[in-house]
């Protein structure tokens, strides 16, 4: 039996194999049946295969098993509900505004509408002549209205996008793996409440540098609950020396404990982030999190260690829970 796969074809989103047997298979002899399973997953960039199997015969004596796959966009390319859900409750009266401007805009139309045919009216009676005035004024009043508040329903649905896709980026941040150690894997959303996350991306030269840079800042840094997640984007490996003769060598494994897992993923969403910043693509970024798993902060470069301690409290004593919200303006 012979086995012939195929690729799938450019500017293509289906991906066809084909199974042919030498010598001849009948698929149904002496009630015998013979199955063929077709088992694959999706991969890469959040697109999963819909599998479809059929059976032709190129020739009565070479069968052929042909089986193919469409690409198609898995629903976590979607927006979510659970971001629109977050945008209601941060915002809960936009709703109320926007429908009152929806209001108010059919409202002037209308009134628009009925002083157009006033005026038409006038002008064809000389009669009228003295209403003109009068209607005219009210006719730029109307579009005037119509105006403001279709511009104030278009700015609030704009700030609703932006809001809903910022909010839909982090929940894909979420769903994102890390690797704790070699035996656990955690999403992301795993240490919401628990730690300010810090994403340094770049080249392994890149990733080095950071970890160089915070040294100093180590104890201050993971007291304020932070946990960086190295990403180095070259496929390099970055190199982080612990120097094991040092006391604290334990904590600054801690700090650097964290690991991207399934790296296409990773990569999609950063590449989503720098195209919305405007950021080119091969640039060494950062990015870090409030406790919440919301975006605080941002840039291109090294993270500023220095800045994160300066504004960031402590997450352990005195003032636990009452700065808990205290990590800065979201992006």
């Amino acid at each position: 039996m012979a086995l012939t796969f195929g690729s799938a074809t450019p500017n293509s989103n289906t991906l066809c194999l084909t199974l042919t047997t030498t010598p001849p298979l009948n698929l149904i002899t002496n009630h015998h049946r013979t199955h063929f399973v077709f088992c694959g997953r999706g991969f890469g960039y959040g697109y999963g295969y819909g599998h479809t199997l059929s059976y032709s015969h190129h020739t009565p004596s070479f069968p052929t098993v042909v089986c193919s796959a469409a690409n198609k966009p898995s629903p976590s390319s979607e927006i979510s509900s659970t971001a629109k859900i977050r945008s209601e409750v941060l915002s809960p009266f936009r709703s109320v505004r926007m429908f009152f401007y929806i209001a108010f805009v059919a409202s002037g139309a209308l009134g628009g509408f009925v002083a157009i045919s006033q005026l038409i009216g006038a002008l064809a009676n000389s009669s009228r002549a003295s209403e003109i005035p009068d209607i005219l004024k009210g006719l730029g009043i109307d579009v005037a209205a119509v105006s403001l508040f279709a511009f104030l329903y278009f700015r609030e649905n704009k700030a609703k996008n932006a809001q809903v896709a910022r909010l839909s980026r982090e929940e894909s941040l979420s769903n994102l793996k890390l690797r704790v150690d070699e035996k656990k894997i955690i999403p992301v959303s795993s240490l919401r409440g628990i730690a300010r996350l810090v994403i340094c991306a770049g080249p392994a030269s890149f990733i080095t540098e950071s970890f160089k840079r915070s040294e100093p800042f180590t104890e201050s840094l993971l007291d304020r609950g932070v946990l960086v997640v190295p990403f180095a984007t070259d496929g390099n490996a970055p190199v982080l020396e612990f120097d094991e003769t040092e006391e604290p060598v334990t904590r600054r494994r801690r700090l650097w404990q964290l690991a991207p897992v399934y790296i296409s993923e990773w990569s999609e969403w950063l590449d989503e982030q720098k195209k919305l910043a405007g950021v080119s693509s091969d640039s060494a970024v950062y990015l870090s999190l409030r406790m919440d798993g919301r975006v605080r902060g941002s840039g291109v470069g090294y993270p500023p260690w220095n800045a994160l301690v300066a504004q960031l409290p402590p997450v352990k004593g005195i003032w636990t829970g009452l700065l808990d919200g205290m990590d800065g303006r979201v992006l």
